[in-house]
């Protein structure tokens, strides 16, 4: 990492937990673990809660990733759609090193591990989108490519929800496993 990168990912923290997720897991998924962190007294910047009107908002994303002690990155299906999402997961693993000077926790919910390291099914679509745009060999989609290849190496979890379940009975499932929102499985391919 060149010196000016190490400067400015090496902030005074004001944050414990960076939270990047796709909007559609916001009202469910994403909402459920944030409450858990908060009321467990972790400080989480979440950008529906932590951005102001008028912040410069991509400035304000930055800033927070670069001043919070760790990073959970919650990996759905359609995370790779939002070049925020992607942009946001970059400056993660760039600050983290990669995962060791800060933990980034990938959490796969609802999608395989080996589909965001490998881009394949939805996260094959996304990028190609992404590739139709920016050109195959940009340096964004090489960094794109790298970050997602990165954060699935790296020790997380695998939340599977039964898709038969209620969510109510996902819930409770989750309560009685001592895991919150959802059930988890270690993750490997």
């Amino acid at each position: 990492m060149a010196d000016h990168d190490a400067e400015s990912c090496s902030s005074n923290f004001i944050y414990d937990v960076f939270l990047s997720f796709r909007g559609s897991t916001r009202c469910g998924f994403t909402d459920h673990l944030y409450t858990a962190l908060r009321d467990k007294g972790i400080t989480t910047f979440r950008d529906d809660e932590n951005l102001r009107v008028g912040d410069r908002i991509r400035d304000t994303l930055v800033q927070a990733i670069e001043r919070s002690r760790m990073s959970i990155a919650v990996l759905c299906k359609n995370y790779a759609s939002s070049r925020w999402c992607l942009d946001e997961l970059v400056q993660i693993m760039k600050c983290s090193d990669n995962g060791k000077d800060r933990p980034v926790m990938p959490i796969f919910y609802q999608v395989e591990p080996s589909d965001v390291r490998h881009q394949k099914n939805q996260y094959h679509t996304d990028i190609k989108k992404h590739e139709d745009r920016y050109g195959k060999d940009s340096h964004q989609i090489k960094s794109w490519r790298l970050a997602l290849y990165e954060v699935s190496n790296l020790s997380g979890k695998h939340c599977k929800v039964n898709r038969g379940a209620s969510l109510q009975q996902n819930q409770a499932k989750a309560k009685n496993e001592n895991s919150t929102p959802a059930a988890y499985t270690s993750h490997q391919d």
